[in-house]
């Protein structure tokens, strides 16, 4: 008998990286999956790192098909994420919020 064969496949996704105080967040927007670091290079690593966990744990619960799905992606031999039309900083007014600490 031979043991089941894998195919390997990759999965591509958009990554925006921002401080919080001397710590640096990597954030996989499509997956919302984070990961942080004390550098750029350690935070994108570390969030690498936490999408294949992320990844590996949806198989095993029987989820991934429907998180990709409803994350946008399309099947391939890569997972290729929606593609972004816009990414911008919006401002929006609001009324006064009383319990809002400034």
């Amino acid at each position: 008998m031979q043991a089941p064969t894998t195919t390997s496949m990759e999965i591509q996704f958009t990554t925006r990286i921002f401080k919080e105080g001397r710590t640096f967040v990597a954030h996989a927007l499509e997956l919302d999956v984070s990961s942080c670091g004390g550098t750029k290079a350690k935070a994108v690593s570390n969030l690498k790192e936490a999408v294949r966990l992320f990844v590996e744990e949806a198989e095993k619960m029987g989820t991934l098909e429907q998180i990709l799905e409803e994350a946008g992606y399309r099947k391939g031999k890569k997972l290729a994420p929606p593609k972004f039309i816009s990414v911008q900083r919006m401002t929006l007014p609001l009324p006064p919020l009383t319990h809002a600490k400034a």
